[in-house]
């Protein structure tokens, strides 16, 4: 792989001043009766505003710590994360997360759902205003008539635009996805990404994805997070994506500079950091 991996652009994680969301030497250790167990250690990162970040690793990498760690979730034991400057000490609006089991209320319609998240942010809001801003984005991800059904009802691709339109409704600064297309068909998760990604360009909020996809991470990412194994796993390598936007997926694979990054991660997560199952 040495050929290819002289052609991969890398970016360092030194610290920039005018970095929006900074990792800083972020730990996280766990009690457990055996003794501490190191999940993350020494974790350095920054992102710029409107920058797409997705993550990558196996399972146990602490990668969903990580990401909790910035939606507020979880403390870090040691370092810091910062949003603005700001210490993140708590959950809050500014950082909204997509779950991959939606997260959505069974009992109340897919609007009802949307018009919680939006009630609860901007409680002084006239109500016509609430509402006008739930059917906007029920339209922005191509649900307005669902807006009354219940999630029951709905397929697992319109249920993870509910959860989309909800986490866009309140404008947060950090959108956090956990694997939200992986339990989607091919085509379901294809259409999704696309929506994300027209989404994306229009609003450019700061995303950070977690995926085991490579192929999802080089068509939606700016940089791919790739991440060393656990326990006391890190950052191993950040990859920068260099596809222009608007992006084009058939365009895209013919490039062949996207088969040279997909198979640096692949020799990156199944040769140099292969999973050990026996551990």
């Amino acid at each position: 792989m040495q050929a290819v991996q002289n052609t991969i652009p890398q970016r360092s994680q030194a610290f920039d001043d005018k970095a929006f969301l900074v990792i800083e030497g972020v730990s996280k250790v766990y009690p457990t009766p055996t003794g501490p167990y190191t999940v993350l250690e020494n974790v350095n990162l920054t992102v710029n505003e409107g920058e797409f970040i997705c993550v990558i690793g196996h399972s146990g990498c602490g990668k969903s710590t990580l990401l909790n760690m910035v939606s507020g979730f979880a403390s870090p034991t040691t370092g810091s994360v910062r949003v603005n400057g700001k210490p993140i000490k708590k959950p809050g609006p500014d950082r909204m997360v997509v779950f991959q089991n939606y997260a959505l209320l069974p009992w109340l319609t897919v609007f009802e759902n949307v018009y919680l998240a939006v009630d609860a942010v901007y409680p002084k809001k006239l109500e016509q205003e609430k509402r006008a801003i739930v059917r906007d984005h029920l339209a922005m991800v191509g649900l307005s008539e669902a807006a009354e059904k219940k999630p029951p009802q709905i397929s697992g691709g319109m249920k993870q635009r509910v959860s989309i339109a909800r986490a866009l409704s309140i404008r947060p600064e950090v959108l956090i996805l956990d694997e939200p297309f992986g339990a989607l068909d091919a085509i379901t998760k294809e259409e999704l990404q696309e929506e994300l990604l027209k989404i994306w360009n229009e609003h450019r909020c700061t995303v950070l994805m977690i995926t085991h996809d490579i192929d999802e991470a080089l068509f939606l990412a700016d940089r791919l997070v790739m991440m060393t194994n656990g326990p006391a796993a890190n950052i191993g390598e950040i990859v920068e994506i260099p596809f222009p936007r608007p992006r084009d997926r058939e365009r895209i694979m013919e490039d062949p500079q996207y088969y040279d990054l997909r198979n640096y991660a692949l020799d990156f997560l199944y040769n140099r950091f292969a999973h050990d199952d026996a551990a």
